[in-house]
């Protein structure tokens, strides 16, 4: 077994794995628990929707996968808060109406083109040979500005988080906060869809914040918690993935749950103490 982990470290494509893999379980894990605790946790899904349909347009037309897919996601990521504030469609639904429609065009474009072929399995399910070099430069320097803004932005956050209209008679621009949550969390998806896939994404934003709330109970620790606890889970995931050669973002997935279930029967036992 340790051997087979040194040896995973030679190959460069597990190398870069392990680089984004941390840095988009970081990122969405702070993420996720603003969604997680403002009911929003299914953005992730539809967003990845979204960016399944803008890799399917960029692979028909030759273009740069992630140049194509980023403004676009970031645009349905704008999108959905609007039509969510502004529009008889809500929450649920307006992420129903758009993930679906973005989906059948992925669908489309690709029968229509290079049909079924492996890059299109990639796509939805994910693959650690699917980055390239240049797709690991340009997601480290997207997540380290994704963080950067989180942590610079954090008490902003916070405050519109648990109460937003508190936040707003305080002088706190909500609008303003929740389309940055909204654009971060767009930009995270699309860095880690190479390697999740478009099914399976969704599971970094809502596994360690649900995970982490099952013990812990401020903000803080919550989020200290889940950022290690979907660090810790990729690894784990990736390491699996490559030692018994099952697939990385189900693995991933699988760790998640396996924390999840030990973290609730933590916390049951915990709450029973304490009574």
């Amino acid at each position: 077994m340790l051997e087979n982990v040194i040896e995973m470290f030679s190959y460069p494509f597990m190398v870069r794995a392990f680089i984004v893999g941390a840095l988009v379980a970081l990122c969405s894990s702070l993420l996720g628990v603003s969604l997680v605790l403002k009911r929003y946790s299914m953005i992730g899904d539809g967003l990845s929707h979204v960016g399944f349909g803008a890799l399917a347009v960029a692979a028909a037309l030759n273009a740069a996968p992630l140049a194509v897919a980023i403004p676009v996601v970031i645009v349905a990521a704008v999108l959905l808060l609007r039509i969510r504030g502004n529009s008889r469609i809500k929450g649920d639904a307006a992420i129903a109406l758009i993930s679906t429609s973005s989906l059948a065009v992925g669908v489309m474009v690709i029968s229509m083109t290079t049909g079924m072929n492996t890059d299109v399995y990639n796509y939805m399910f994910g693959s650690i040979l699917a980055m390239s070099a240049g797709d690991v430069r340009l997601s480290v320097v997207l997540a380290v500005i994704v963080l950067a803004l989180y942590v610079f932005f954090y008490h902003k956050i916070f405050a519109i988080t648990f109460d937003e209209t508190f936040a707003q008679a305080t002088g706190v621009k909500a609008d303003l906060y929740n389309t940055l949550i909204a654009i971060l969390t767009a930009v995270t998806i699309v860095l880690g869809m190479r390697m999740m896939g478009a099914l399976l994404i969704s599971s970094l934003i809502i596994f360690p914040a649900l995970t982490s709330m099952r013990v812990c109970r401020t903000f803080k620790s919550v989020i200290i918690n889940s950022a290690v606890i979907s660090v810790v889970c990729l690894v784990i995931g990736i390491t699996v993935s490559y030692v018994w050669a099952t697939p990385a973002g189900a693995s991933v997935v699988m760790a998640n749950i396996a924390a999840l279930l030990l973290y609730t029967i933590f916390g049951t036992v915990k709450n029973r103490g304490t009574k």
